[in-house]
């Protein structure tokens, strides 16, 4: 006589041998042996959908990140006079919403350049010292080049984004971002 394993032996509740049970309770079993089983068909289908709730989840990520750039394409935005900034000095300003702080440096008689205020490490703001030719972020001891936004020291790994200017009618202008690689 074969021996059966003691969890796949279940007790119906009303008594009645297995061949009699209704068809739901074999789907459907109320003891914890035959409860803790569960067919590959059904693992299977709830993987697959998973994954499948993790790609549109994804490509609903892009999509929000699609608009949010095409809402994000800024006007011209007048920032300071020529004359009003010395060489070697900096304004910081607004752009392109009143919650992004950037900073405008001239670096010599016909120059000038613009970054995010924010440190890529951890969003602290950048200092903008000119007579050492770098932007210094006091959080983390992060240095920038002043001329091009790439880090050179701390813990910053990215470049500063950085701010296209114009130059209109003797005015600084801002006119949208640079694209970093």
């Amino acid at each position: 006589m074969p021996s059966q394993d003691r969890e796949q032996i279940t007790i119906p509740p009303d008594g009645k041998p297995e061949a009699e049970q209704p068809r739901w309770r074999r789907d459907f079993p109320i003891d914890w042996p035959q409860d803790n089983y569960i067919a590959r068909r059904d693992f299977t289908k709830f993987m697959v959908l998973t994954s499948l709730a993790f790609v549109v989840g994804q490509f609903w990520i892009l999509l929000q990140n699609f608009f949010r750039k095409r809402k994000q394409n800024p006007s011209l935005f007048e920032i300071a006079r020529v004359d009003e900034i010395p060489v070697g000095g900096s304004r910081v300003f607004n752009y392109p919403q009143k919650h992004t702080p950037c900073v405008l440096i001239r670096l010599d008689a016909d120059r000038f350049v613009a970054y995010s205020q924010q440190c890529t490490h951890l969003t602290c703001p950048v200092i903008a010292q000119p007579e050492a030719g770098r932007l210094y972020c006091p959080c983390h001891e992060g240095v920038f080049d002043l001329a091009t936004g790439q880090p050179v020291a701390g813990p910053p790994r990215r470049m500063l984004p950085r701010v296209k200017l114009e130059i209109r009618r003797d005015t600084v202008c801002a006119i949208g971002w640079e694209e970093t690689i």
